[in-house]
């Protein structure tokens, strides 16, 4: 009895440990860092962490009425995973961004997703108890209380739906009930060490070893350009892919003016101690200059593609990668008279009435063959288009046929967003002028927001390159936002109003209150 009674007890203290391998062979995580270096002598940088769940698939919506089975997670962040479950969502993708991504000096991106302030897009399935509206709800104020962000702003008044600009990037389980997409952009949120600290949490060895070592936020946000995003996509051939990104661009001339010179030391404050245990891959990918004399240091563990790859698998002393220049940095007019990217957008809010104005989008294509590209515009109720105004130029002269395919769902006041999709046709070494009227609103006294003279924030354009043909096909182009004047009250009136109206209530109640409670008698000055 004995025996058996230890055998029992032995099973039971092995069968945790048996669950926990499962589950660690049921879950990856891998990390890398992408550093490279800029036309401008900048240098960008891209923190990514993907965790995959092998063999998993999103929440049917159908099921929500039934009580989902319980989720058992070791390297994938369970409040995450809590949240995406609960609402059913298929694909998602959060940004917080700060600054303006300069894509003529800067090239395409390694995350296409840098619009300024916070962008949040998902793919949902439709039916089931909850609608996809309510599911969206609960999504953006759940993302809200995670990363202590601003989201739950992201109201009907921002939601839209672009299904043509923003295409799932992973794969949508087959189904008989359809998905839908909910977008919607808060260009004024801004990006702080309160959403890092959350983002640090939902990674399996947080900050403490690995590449999330360097995330110094007194250094990340001292950046030029910075932010930080989520993404979670479905591989059919994979799983549940949890993407979390961080990009940064830092200026290493701000300290010396001609010295391009960088290590992680200097830009992040920071070396890579120790690897992160949980890591199955973690390694760092530095890209390698193209006819200039440059060195390396330490040396890396290979060469893949005019990369420097620097793998951490059992790493014994710190890491700090750093890279010189033989050559001092000047900066020379021609290294910008040629755009990073073939495509560049301008756009202009023209006008100084506070009623009635012109949106101007000049949109200028460099390369040598003619490009189709998605154009998608987001408005909030407060600016309505005339469409019928809707003109085009190219270089001067009207063309009335480089666009197709127009989507317009017009705004409706204190209710939803405006959405404007059309495919453009952009003629070879040409720039393409868009013109439309538009018509600002006149908000109630308690719509507007408390710095009301400042103006309100207009989500980015978004231009999407589409063909075969087209370089960058299928990355987005974010427009700078826009500041749009609209016509405000006095709030000063109020107050004076008010103070006038006391000082006259008290003057008139004193008055009237010294006649009824005084009694006035005539007094004799007795003389000695």
């Amino acid at each position: 009895m004995l025996i058996h009674w230890k055998s029992h007890f032995l099973w039971a203290l092995c069968l945790p440990l048996l669950t926990i391998s499962r589950s660690l062979a049921s879950e990856t995580f891998e990390e890398e860092l992408t550093v490279r270096a800029l036309r401008d002598g900048k240098v960008a940088s891209r923190f990514s962490f993907t965790t995959i769940l092998d063999g998993e698939t999103p929440r049917n919506p159908q099921n929500l009425s039934v009580e989902d089975t319980s989720q058992h997670y070791t390297l994938f962040p369970l409040t995450l995973g809590q949240i995406l479950r609960e609402y059913a969502v298929t694909e998602m993708h959060l940004s917080l961004n700060a600054g303006k991504w300069n894509y003529k000096r800067w090239g395409y991106p390694d995350e296409a997703d840098v619009g300024s302030g916070a962008e949040l897009w998902a793919w949902m399935g439709d039916g089931g108890v909850s609608t996809v509206d309510e599911r969206w709800r609960g999504l953006r104020n759940g993302l809200a209380g995670l990363f202590c962000a601003s989201l739950g702003s992201l109201d009907e008044l921002r939601t839209t739906s672009p299904s043509f600009s923003f295409t799932p990037q992973g794969g949508v389980p087959d189904s008989p009930f359809p998905y839908a997409i909910r977008h919607a952009s808060l260009p004024s949120e801004h990006v702080c060490t309160e959403n890092l600290t959350p983002f640090l949490k939902l990674l399996p060895c947080k900050s403490l070893s690995g590449i999330a070592s360097l995330l110094n936020p007194h250094r990340l946000f001292d950046a030029d350009w910075h932010g930080m995003g989520l993404h979670v996509l479905w591989l059919p051939d994979q799983g549940v892919q949890v993407r979390l990104t961080f990009q940064s661009v830092a200026d290493p001339l701000r300290p010396s003016a001609n010295k391009r010179d960088w290590s992680f030391a200097s830009i992040f404050d920071r070396t890579i101690d120790r690897t992160c245990p949980s890591a199955t891959s973690s390694r760092v990918a530095v890209a390698l200059p193209i006819n200039e004399a440059y060195s390396i240091h330490p040396q890396p563990s290979s060469i893949e593609q005019d990369h420097a790859i620097f793998n951490l698998e059992g790493q014994n002393a710190p890491l700090d990668v750093s890279m010189q220049w033989a050559a001092e940095f000047e900066y020379l007019a021609t290294y910008f008279r040629t755009a990073e990217t073939p495509l560049s957008v301008r756009r202009t809010l023209q006008g100084s009435s506070q009623d009635l104005g012109k949106l101007s989008v000049f949109i200028t294509n460099d390369g040598t063959v003619e490009i189709q590209a998605a154009y998608l515009e987001t408005m909030p109720w407060i600016v309505q288009f005339y469409l019928h105004t809707m003109t085009f130029h190219v270089d001067g002269v009207p063309r009335a046929d480089l666009v197709h395919n127009i989507s317009y769902i017009p705004p409706i006041p204190h209710s939803r967003a405006m959405t404007f999709q059309a495919v453009l046709t952009l003629p070879s070494r040409s720039t393409v002028h868009l013109s439309i009227d538009i018509t600002k609103a006149f908000l109630r006294y308690t719509e507007h927001p408390p710095d009301a003279q400042r103006g309100w924030d207009l989500s980015p354009a978004v231009l999407v390159p589409l063909g075969p043909g087209a370089e960058g096909r299928g990355r987005r182009i974010y427009t700078p936002t826009l500041l749009v004047d609209l016509a405000t009250p006095d709030f000063s009136m109020p107050y004076n109003v008010i103070i006038f109206s006391c000082s006259l209530v008290a003057f008139i109640f004193g008055s009237i209150f010294n006649l009824l409670t005084r009694k006035f008698v005539v007094l004799h000055a007795e003389s000695n």
